[in-house]
């Protein structure tokens, strides 16, 4: 799809609106490959979120408009993503060649058992992506849900601060369009890993042959760090979590604290690629991809390449791009593992998306 294009798609902001940051990102492609023009990185002053749910209005909208400013783009165009217990993507099983009314009809039932909300508070999608290889006769129909509440709180905020959202995607799928649009092919068949380590959201997704095979969530993130190091520390929460991601937290942390969090995360990762061994019949992926907040720990990313017996590495997504010489370079190195979902979200202005 992406060869045949031949009307430039206009450029779109990738925004991840996360729990304790906000990531925006604007990528351009030209003959020569991409671009990276712009990008930012604002922290939200207070506790704004409940789980995904936003809660202080204001704190978020202050940060969103910062973003806006920093990224000095006249561009409104925007995607943003959603994650968590309210958001729900499930591959189900339906007869071909349906009407739309029909299939529509189908999946409306489906969606009926499978979702905990009443139908009519959520927003539902669904998309065929090709014959079933393990129910014959059968095709494959991706079904997306989310909770109105979750994607119309991010609609007005980035409404509020100028921008005009375009896409609403699921965070496991902006992961999954950065590496298939950012990261050195891998062999064809190879099944690739990511391990996104947020604040307070885990996500684990594995990438084959260019589609997302498998996403796992689990509540828990670099806040269970950051909390630890306070409590072990007796530093304040907000000392502990700016010096964590700036590189100056002084102590023995890296001995005292940092093996409880590499434990349990070792453990969420194995759980999830167990299930996926199990769920799909494939075989364990030989290698992680480590975006998020954890990525920028080195001592973090050490440990894990020693005990999980995988090759572990901090994925880059503006590796091999061009990038505008008006960036600072240096910071970008160190935040670009934090910018794959926004990356992602960018990749979505590189083909053509359907209302």
């Amino acid at each position: 799809m992406k060869s045949l294009l031949k009307k430039k798609l206009p450029p779109i902001v990738g925004l991840d609106i996360g729990t304790r940051q906000i990531k925006a990102v604007w990528i351009e492609q030209t003959k020569d490959g991409f671009v990276l023009q712009g990008y930012a990185c604002e922290p939200i002053s207070k506790i704004a979120f409940s789980e995904r749910d936003i809660k202080d209005y204001e704190s978020v909208s202050i940060a969103l408009k910062k973003i806006r400013k920093a990224l000095k783009t006249k561009i409104k165009l925007a995607n943003v993503a959603v994650a968590g217990t309210s958001v729900i993507s499930k591959v189900v099983y339906m007869d071909p060649e349906q009407s739309d009314f029909d299939l529509e009809n189908q999946i409306e039932i489906e969606a009926d058992s499978l979702i905990p909300y009443p139908l009519e508070e959520v927003y539902l999608d669904f998309e065929e992506i090709g014959p079933s290889t393990t129910h014959t006769g059968k095709v494959n129909v991706l079904l997306t849900a989310a909770h109105k509440d979750l994607v119309d709180s991010r609609l007005l905020l980035a409404r509020e601060a100028n921008f005009e959202p375009k896409i609403v995607d699921m965070e496991s799928y902006a992961i999954g369009n950065a590496i298939d649009f950012f990261h050195a092919n891998p062999a064809t068949d190879e099944s690739l890993c990511c391990v996104n380590v947020g604040a307070s959201l885990l996500q684990v997704c594995v990438v084959k042959n260019g589609n997302v095979a498998y996403t796992k969530e689990h509540a828990f993130g670099l806040n269970n760090l950051i909390n630890d190091i306070s409590a072990i520390h007796m530093i304040e929460r907000e000392t502990a979590e700016r010096q964590l991601l700036d590189g100056t937290l002084a102590g023995n942390w890296v001995e005292d604290t940092l093996p409880i969090f590499a434990a349990n995360l070792q453990q969420s990762i194995n759980r999830a690629l167990q299930m996926y061994m199990s769920t799909t019949h494939a075989e364990r992926p030989q290698k992680i991809l480590l975006t998020g907040g954890a990525a920028t720990i080195a001592p973090l990313v050490d440990i894990l390449n020693q005990d999980l017996g995988l090759d572990v590495a901090r994925f880059n997504p503006f590796a091999g791009m061009t990038i505008n010489p008006k960036l600072d370079a240096a910071k970008l190195q160190k935040l670009a593992p934090q910018l794959v979902i926004a990356a992602g979200l960018a990749s979505r202005s590189f083909t053509p998306w359907h209302m």
